[in-house]
């Protein structure tokens, strides 16, 4: 009897292993990614922008998605919109106020199957603001190209900037200066860690 439940056990704890085991650890290429960003402007034209430094990993179960994880990590100082101007306004405290909101942060719970594609459903913290969000994501990959695979993830997300605190606004006589509503789109490249 006693063998019986110490083979139990083994096996048992063999499969826990095996399935943590499952999980391939993908590092995010930022020369072959973009995590961008884009927001009416006095309700008329479309500004654009991005980060140019973050970093992330992606934790990928190939034989089950839904056990995959991610995470990644923004500096938030790295903002450009291609005006210096505007950039120093976006650093300043009426938006991130980079000197003591160092990094946006999204960190998954879990994911899901849903419409041909995923969710990753995670905390989202900006500006020391956390928020649950449902973060939909394609999936392409893995490729080997020679080096080691590499996978493809694509997302986008619209949150309202009002929720993290960002409130800085301009009232004029036809709406307002910065629509509330802010289109993030990630495209994102990552490759296997071996070993």
């Amino acid at each position: 009897m006693r063998l019986f439940k110490f083979v139990l056990a083994l096996v048992l704890m063999t499969g826990l292993t095996g399935s943590t085991m499952a999980a391939d650890k993908y590092v995010i290429d930022k020369v072959h990614s973009s995590i961008t960003f884009s927001v009416k402007h006095m309700m008329i034209s479309t500004v654009k922008g991005g980060f140019d430094d973050f970093s992330g990993e992606i934790m990928l179960d190939e034989n089950d998605i839904t056990k995959s994880s991610v995470m990644v990590t923004i500096q938030t100082a790295s903002i450009n919109t291609g005006n210096e101007g505007r950039d120093k306004h976006l650093k300043s405290p009426d938006f991130f106020d980079v000197t003591i909101n160092v990094e946006i942060t999204f960190k998954s719970s879990r994911i899901e199957k849903k419409d041909g594609g995923f969710i990753a459903y995670g905390t989202l913290t900006m500006r020391a603001i956390s928020k649950e969000i449902a973060l939909p994501f394609e999936l392409a990959g893995p490729v080997d190209p020679g080096r080691g695979k590499l996978i493809g993830v694509a997302a986008t997300l619209t949150i309202n900037r009002e929720d993290y605190d960002i409130k800085w606004n301009r009232v004029m006589d036809f709406g307002v200066a910065v629509s509330n509503e802010v289109k993030i789109e990630l495209n994102l490249e990552a490759g296997q860690l071996k070993g």
